[in-house]
């Protein structure tokens, strides 16, 4: 059990809370009594109970497969089970399911971007770099982050992110990402930052229209003696009006008309909006290449008569000069932007409706749903002509080879070939998406925050540094942090990836570095697994998350660099086994196994001043220069060398 005190409640976690039974009717008609394990049992400062937590996603599912344990209601907006809400009620207790829709993304992406500086417990800040912030804080409300971080104060990074755990200078952490310095606002405190949004994000007020032009109707607003008026009541004699102190004025039908006439009461209305209405933007982006250059040309055509300057010598008919001004002047007035009516939109003209049957295309779809997308693996032909007696049998119309063919294909992608071949054969359709969301999965807010461990075997052969005998191909383990693309620790062996790997690598990361990463990437290798590996981690609060099986794009960070390392590195140096691809045109006096001068020891040198030097400074310059200097000793282009011999000479 462990406490945590939220909104003034103090919260009390049960690491394994007990079963409870779900008595329901399942979606068969069947009655089930489940045993049921919560995820947490809380209590509260008044209250007490079980919770469930589940991504929106499976909670959606979970309610389509069993609708008598889950539902959304629209009344509160909150998912409910109602066998574990009664259950619960019996004791006095409650049930709650909880998904990651409650989660606030930016508020979390903000904490895990600070938990560095809220879990030490020794950060200090000298009083005069204090004094100096506070004081540009307090001159400059709704100063940016990025501008604070850039003045010369003497401050560094370290110690604005102190006095903001502190509470010693306000930002909103639920607004923006600290990882977006630009958009984040920084003020002195949070009554400032509540006054500048009241100066700042106001919305404006439009003021009224007066028209002389009155329509004498209930519900008409009217002004007189400029006070704002709506009229009540319209009758044969009367007409009353009402004020906005719910005071009603009577006036005669002939007196009301006469003051219109006058002009002292007239017609309040509010001015049409100019700006462009989102259905033009939608429309704009619709549109091609191809109509966008045929509706410029369009424009720039008529543009001299909208501005009343015609060209003389026009060779275009009038006739279709007209009908283009009469677009432009009918967009303008319809979407607030006359440009979008001189916009073709080829593309959705014509008729796209479908050519077979209502029933033709009802038993297609039937069978393409459940005799071609199948394990079974059917071929199309046989599909297609299991369809065709079905529609002979049925009396319809039965569609031609190639519109079946083109429907087949145009459901053709993850889950058609999921249905056939099983996930791991439609992993290559499914869609990657490198960053789309705040949900989706990232490569981090700041350096140390995910590292990638993996191994690769180096295609180089090495020799025994006493006897010179081929000790075969070394095994080198990565620690890459994911943001900057840095490489945080090298470590080279003999042996096959174990555990003492992981952990070299990240004694040497703290070694170069004094730290180590706060997330931890790994792939199921078993030792990953590993309980020294894991209690390292534990011990340190690192977290440990590893890549999906059978997913290698989650990774391609690592991945890539492995084959950076060989082809800018490794296919340098002698003894490398490029040529071992072709078996056939390996021979004794080409073989890696005859050609292997590197020992261990030397190898690891370079590889880690290639590692740690030269791709550090590549990577950080976007460059790759012609020649570089050894970062021992300067002579010529060592990398590029062949042997120890020539980077020693």
């Amino acid at each position: 059990m462990y406490q945590l005190e939220h909104d003034g409640d103090v919260l009390e976690f049960y690491d394994q809370p007990p079963q409870i039974k779900l008595d329901y009717q399942a979606s068969n008609g069947c009655r089930l009594g489940v045993l049921h394990t919560p995820d947490f049992f809380v209590i509260r400062t008044n209250s007490a109970g079980w919770e469930e937590c589940k991504t929106e996603q499976d909670l959606k599912k979970l309610a389509e497969k069993n609708p008598n344990r889950y539902f959304y209601s629209q009344e509160d907006n909150q998912w409910h089970c109602p066998p574990g809400e009664d259950y619960a009620n019996q004791f006095g207790l409650y049930y709650r399911i909880r998904s990651d829709r409650e989660i606030n993304w930016v508020l979390q992406r903000n904490l895990q971007f600070l938990e560095d500086y809220y879990r030490s417990e020794s950060l200090v800040v000298e009083e005069a770099i204090a004094q100096s912030l506070l004081a540009v804080v307090s001159s400059q409300p709704g100063i940016t982050l990025a501008e604070l971080l850039n003045r010369s104060t003497g401050a560094k990074s370290d110690d604005i992110y102190t006095l903001i755990i502190q509470e010693q200078i306000y930002i909103d952490l639920n607004a923006t990402p600290l990882a977006e310095p630009e958009r984040c606002l920084i003020f002195r405190d949070e009554q400032t930052a509540s006054a500048y949004r009241l100066m700042v994000e106001q919305p404006s007020v439009s003021l009224p229209a007066i028209s002389p032009v009155v329509n004498i109707v209930t519900g008409a607003t009217v002004s007189w003696d400029g006070k704002g008026l709506n009229i009540i009541h319209v009758g044969e004699t009367e007409v009353i009006l009402g004020a906005e102190n719910s005071q009603l004025i009577e006036l005669k039908k002939a007196i009301f008309e006469n003051l219109v006439r006058q002009g002292k009461i007239t017609s309040l209305q509010t001015p049409e909006k100019t700006a462009i209405s989102t259905e033009s933007w939608q429309r704009f982006y619709q549109a091609s290449p191809e109509d966008q250059a045929e509706a410029l040309e369009r424009y720039k055509t008529i543009e001299p008569y909208l501005n009343g300057h015609p060209p003389e010598n026009e060779t275009i008919p009038a006739r279709t000069i007209r009908h283009w001004k009469a677009k432009y002047l009918t967009a303008l007035q319809k979407y607030g932007c006359g440009y979008i009516g001189l916009l073709s939109h080829r593309s959705v003209k014509g008729n796209r409706q479908r050519k077979l049957p209502e029933d033709t295309l009802a038993i297609m779809e039937k069978f393409i749903l459940e005799d071609y997308e199948t394990l079974k693996q059917k071929r199309m032909w046989e599909v297609h002509a299991a369809l065709v007696r079905a529609c002979e049998e049925s009396g319809v119309i039965a569609p031609s080879y190639k519109a079946f063919t083109k429907e087949v294909q145009r459901r053709t992608g993850y889950e058609q070939t999921k249905k056939r071949q099983g996930r791991r054969a439609a992993y290559q359709h499914e869609s990657f998406y490198w960053e789309l969301a705040i949900t989706t999965p990232r490569h981090g807010d700041r350096a140390f925050e995910i590292g990638h461990i993996d191994h690769t075997e180096l295609d180089v052969e090495l020799v025994c540094s006493d006897t010179g005998r081929n000790l075969g191909r070394p095994w080198a383990t990565f620690l890459v942090d994911a943001y900057s693309r840095r490489l945080l620790a090298v470590y080279l062996t003999f042996d096959s990836p174990s555990y003492r790997s992981c952990l070299m690598v990240l004694r040497i990361c703290v070694k170069r570095h004094g730290r180590l990463p706060q997330i931890v990437v790994v792939d199921n290798g078993a030792e990953f697994h590993s309980v020294y590996f894991e209690t390292l981690l534990a011990t340190f609060e690192c977290t440990k998350k590893q890549r999906p099986p059978a997913k290698a794009r989650f990774g391609s960070v690592c991945e890539r660099l492995f084959g950076t390392s060989n082809t800018q590195f490794v296919h340098n140096l002698l003894g490398n086994t490029q040529i071992t691809r072709n078996v056939r045109q390996v021979t004794k006096s080409v073989n890696p196994k005859n050609q292997a001068v590197w020992t261990l020891g030397l190898l690891y040198e370079y590889l880690c001043a290639w590692a740690y030097e030269v791709y550090d400074n590549r990577r950080t310059s976007g460059t790759f220069p012609e020649s570089e200097g050894c970062v021992c000793c300067g002579h010529g282009n060592w990398w590029q060398s062949g042997s120890p011999h020539d980077f020693l000479r």
